[in-house]
């Protein structure tokens, strides 16, 4: 299924679920797009790239703290699934759904 299109993601960090929104364009295995953060910060993604259902991306934050989150997951329909590095802090899940 396509990544195109805006997603609602919900981040799990050491500090609590984070909500974020993503907005994806795929052209044969690239990924482009941007990511915004609740505080309405508004990032191009970095990196991004597409293989099937799966899909790859960074995206740099400035809140908090200076630092590129590497997301990895699966698209399955209008859902979202994966995993995201936060530098430092480890590796947590994510979550999203179309909007």
């Amino acid at each position: 299924m396509a990544a195109d299109g805006k997603w609602q993601l919900t981040i799990n960090t050491p500090l609590g679920a984070q909500q974020s929104t993503l907005d994806l364009t795929a052209q044969g295995d690239s990924l482009s797009g941007t990511q915004g953060a609740a505080s309405g910060d508004e990032r191009p993604i970095e990196e991004g790239k597409i293989s099937g259902d799966q899909v790859s991306w960074k995206a740099s934050i400035t809140k908090p703290m200076a630092l590129t989150l590497e997301f990895t997951g699966t698209v399955q329909g209008d859902r979202m699934t994966g995993s995201v590095k936060l530098g430092p802090f480890g590796t947590q899940s994510f979550h999203g759904v179309r909007a």
